[in-house]
């Protein structure tokens, strides 16, 4: 299946969440990509109304690619909790509420645990999925998915990343993401593994 290149340029970064758009220009920095966030250009936030992280990651894409009128980078991620029947999942951001409250999100999703009697690692299992769109203004798209297993912890340690970062321990690891220096996590996270495919595929 041949792919289509970005051929260099101005991408927007779809995402009005200031740690995602700073993760995701983290990434892109080695391949010299000038990239603009999406309320940085003032553009309205879509309806992610899709049913899967690979929908609403389109629907973001397509928005912002036909707005600006050049090609737009959307990621959607979110965090599975096996316990939990797979949510929050593509509501992950909703648990967080209007104000984007992730202690509340986190806090949330712990009380839930507890209420299953979820207590140890293997009952904890979660796993956080990134699906990442690239969208050109006439409507085609590449998507790619990533996704990274551990289990969730309480109460949240760490101060790097964002989200539900400082809950979430990574498979074959102590320590959280959130106390994870930025490069380790860039390395292995879901989000890292879905843009070293989108890397390979549109950027090689």
């Amino acid at each position: 299946m041949n792919h289509r290149k970005f051929d260099g340029g101005r991408l927007v970064v779809a995402s009005h969440n200031e740690g995602k758009v700073r993760e995701i220009r983290d990434l892109l920095a080695p391949f010299g990509v000038e990239t603009i966030s999406a309320s940085e250009l003032g553009l309205d936030e879509p309806v992610e109304d899709g049913l899967t992280f690979k929908a609403n990651a389109e629907i973001k894409a397509l928005a912002a690619a036909k707005a600006a009128n050049l090609p737009a980078l959307a990621d959607d991620s979110g965090l599975s909790v096996d316990a939990l029947g797979g949510a929050p999942g593509i509501y992950s951001a909703r648990w967080a509420g209007p104000s984007k409250d992730f202690q509340l999100a986190m806090g949330r999703v712990n009380e839930e645990l507890a209420a299953s009697n979820a207590t140890t690692t293997e009952a904890r299992a979660a796993h956080f999925v990134c699906a990442l769109t690239l969208a050109w203004p006439d409507r085609h798209v590449e998507t790619f998915e990533g996704k990274v297993k551990g289990h969730m912890t309480w109460p949240p340690r760490g101060t790097f990343g964002f989200g539900y970062d400082p809950t979430f321990v990574p498979h074959d690891h102590e320590i959280t993401f959130g106390e994870m220096e930025p490069q380790a996590k860039h390395a292995m996270s879901h989000r890292a593994r879905a843009f070293r495919l989108l890397i390979n595929e549109c950027f090689g």
